[in-house]
């Protein structure tokens, strides 16, 4: 669910603050064909993404994939998009020389236990 989340506020962030800055510019609402035009465009463009990565995220739950790759196809990639979260690591602060040689050895054995991708092997 996190993913769905982020892919839509990645998309619709941008749209609304694009309509909010043509609003800005046009102090006054004068809604003429082309401010009309603008607003249509930004909602049918915010309900096409968000009914298709709905369909793609609910497809992808029940493993059906050719739903979830028809409805990729129809947002431009036929997969969703993936956000892994990154490593951390606490932070102690010990300031003798074999607490902080202790620190580095283990904070490089966590590295080493990474893969490529930067998940656990």
């Amino acid at each position: 669910m996190p993913n769905l989340f982020v892919s839509l506020m990645r998309t619709l962030v941008p749209g609304v603050v694009g309509l909010v800055l043509a609003l800005a510019a046009r102090i006054g609402l004068d809604l003429d064909d082309a401010t009309v035009t603008l607003y249509v465009g930004a909602a049918l463009t915010a309900g096409y993404y968000t009914v298709f990565r709905l369909l793609e995220e609910l497809a992808e739950r029940m493993s059906w994939q050719p739903l979830q790759t028809l409805a990729g196809i129809l947002l431009g990639w036929a997969r969703p998009p993936q956000y892994v979260r990154p490593v951390t690591a606490p932070v102690r602060l010990r300031l003798d020389r074999a607490a902080m040689r202790e620190d580095i050895s283990e904070f490089y054995r966590m590295l080493n236990a990474l893969g490529e991708d930067g998940r656990p092997r």
